[in-house]
């Protein structure tokens, strides 16, 4: 949804909130005061309303999305068809006896209830919710990086899991996407997530982006890495899609 540059009625500001929190899981209230142009007493106003509603979950500073609270329900995961195809294309990365660091969100969900119950590897993650996911798979072995936990984003941040991180180095690192664009590379809107995931792909040799292609071409404040540094780009889409086209030169797509 394209940004408004003029203000809206509150019906419209609540559609362009539910949009921004299926996309991302979570809303901060000062971003939407900005993007949205009214003060954060109306945006805490539109969230409450939005709460009460059943449609997100308020949080201090902001709000996450129903989908993404333990347990987490697939009938409210957002575009729930295409990420389990995306989450289907992912197991092909995922080798016998790998070391496999792991983000979190919806489509890292649907990666992690696909994988075959027949594999050996192990898994790390600083997400306690994937972590619950990946112990129900018999033969993985699961190490969750510890510290404190984000309520936003549902991950643990801080120093411990920069520290923890410094001290593993893994095949392959899977992160979802807040945000990837051809020119910013991926990126982020918070600052200590953004550190934590900073972490996560020096610790891994290749890195994996997971995103619905609605992400595409977004790009957010923070800095992740540029577009050369990712190894592949798994979405929905198929690999010839001409959406892809500013993403085929520099990274293999799925």
């Amino acid at each position: 949804m394209e940004i408004p540059t003029t203000g809206l009625f509150k019906n419209e500001r609540h559609a362009f909130i539910i949009k921004e929190i299926n996309l991302h899981n979570k809303v901060l209230s000062s971003e939407l005061s900005q993007k949205l142009n009214v003060s954060e007493d109306t945006i805490r106003r539109d969230l409450a309303e939005l709460a009460d509603a059943g449609e997100l979950i308020k949080v201090h500073g902001g709000a996450l999305s129903r989908s993404y609270h333990y347990p987490i329900q697939q009938s409210k995961t957002y575009a729930h068809e295409a990420k389990k195809a995306i989450g289907k294309k992912a197991i092909q990365l995922l080798r016998p006896g790998a070391h496999i660091l792991i983000g979190t969100g919806t489509t890292m969900l649907e990666l992690v209830r696909q994988i075959p119950d027949s594999l050996e590897a192990t898994f790390f993650t600083v997400s306690p919710l994937m972590a619950l996911e990946l112990a129900t798979h018999p033969l993985l072995k699961v190490i969750l990086i510890g510290g404190q936990l984000d309520m936003s984003s549902q991950i643990n941040i801080g120093e411990k899991p920069i520290a923890e991180l410094a001290e593993i180095k893994v095949d392959i690192c899977l992160l979802g996407a807040y945000g990837i664009d051809p020119k910013d590379g991926l990126t982020e809107n918070d600052w200590s997530v953004a550190q934590v995931k900073k972490a996560m792909l020096r610790s891994a040799r290749q890195l994996a982006i997971i995103t619905i292609a609605e992400k595409l071409d977004s790009s957010l404040p923070m800095v992740l890495c540029p577009l050369k540094n990712i190894d592949y780009l798994i979405t929905e889409l198929n690999p010839n899609d001409p959406r892809l086209d500013g993403y085929r030169n520099d990274i293999a797509l799925l």
